[in-house]
């Protein structure tokens, strides 16, 4: 099969909620752990209990913004394939694209990947899910309705070997503030939470989902990490698809939509 055919036979993303009113844009890169047959059997050679850690998906990520879809009114964009087949929210040119060592386990299928290989998985996963992204923007755009950005990630209550995350929940951002620093503001009010501006992670990555759709078209976007063990369930996703709306409703509502 081509890579075309791979694709149309096992869609690499999903569309939830298409031509819904709000300006936000909902994005979520590591919504799955699948890993469709054509990749190595449909297992990279893991067994389940390794594709049901973190190390395959962002637990609990894919429900929040689904959660959030339905209150927002929001069109959603989720992946459907594991960041361990190829991480859509890498650059085409980043050594960490394909992880072949990933919080202390190995890929046995990744391990000695060749290129060519990556590149059918490009064609096949990473390009559909962005270009769905950029048709969407596009469309959007052309309506003289561009839209903000808000990708949903979840983060690890620690690594292994690692200190204690103490998050609830991160801000990931890098030259443009327009959603992060209201939103970590407003956030920050929640006497009963802790959050991290660019923690656990760096917001500054050259090429990940944020930086080629937001930040190369000057739209505003925030990247929202969540500890995944306050949404590992389908009560914590709703709690904290509750909890957000509100708060990412008055902030992309306050916004000037002029360039960053």
């Amino acid at each position: 099969m081509t890579p075309k055919d791979l694709a149309s036979a096992e869609p690499p993303f999903e569309i939830v909620a298409p031509g819904a009113g709000s300006d936000i844009l909902l994005l979520c890169d590591h919504a799955s752990n699948r890993v469709p047959r054509c990749v190595a059997g449909g297992d990279l050679g893991l067994d389940p209990v390794e594709m049901a850690r973190h190390i395959a998906y962002d637990i609990g990520a894919r429900g929040v913004t689904l959660g959030l879809s339905a209150r927002i009114g929001a069109t959603a964009i989720l992946s459907r394939f594991s960041r361990l087949v190829i991480d859509p929210n890498r650059g085409e040119d980043d050594p960490t694209l394909v992880m072949r060592l990933y919080d202390g386990t190995i890929v046995p299928a990744n391990r000695r990947v060749t290129p060519e290989e990556v590149e059918r998985r490009l064609a096949a996963f990473h390009r559909p899910y962005h270009a769905a992204i950029g048709a969407e923007i596009d469309r959007r755009m052309a309506a003289g309705r561009p839209p903000v950005l808000i990708a949903i990630h979840s983060f690890t209550p620690k690594l292994i070997a690692g200190r204690p995350r103490p998050w609830h929940v991160g801000v990931l951002w890098h030259r443009d503030g327009r959603v992060a620093l209201p939103l970590i503001e407003r956030l920050r009010r929640e006497a009963d939470l802790c959050v991290g501006e660019n923690q656990p992670y760096d917001g500054q990555l050259e090429g990940d989902t944020l930086s080629r759709h937001g930040t190369r078209r000057g739209l505003p976007h925030v990247l929202i990490e969540l500890r995944h063990d306050l949404i590992d369930t389908e009560a914590g996703q709703a709690a904290w698809a509750e909890r957000l709306a509100p708060i990412l409703e008055a902030v992309a509502g306050g916004l000037e939509m002029g360039e960053s």
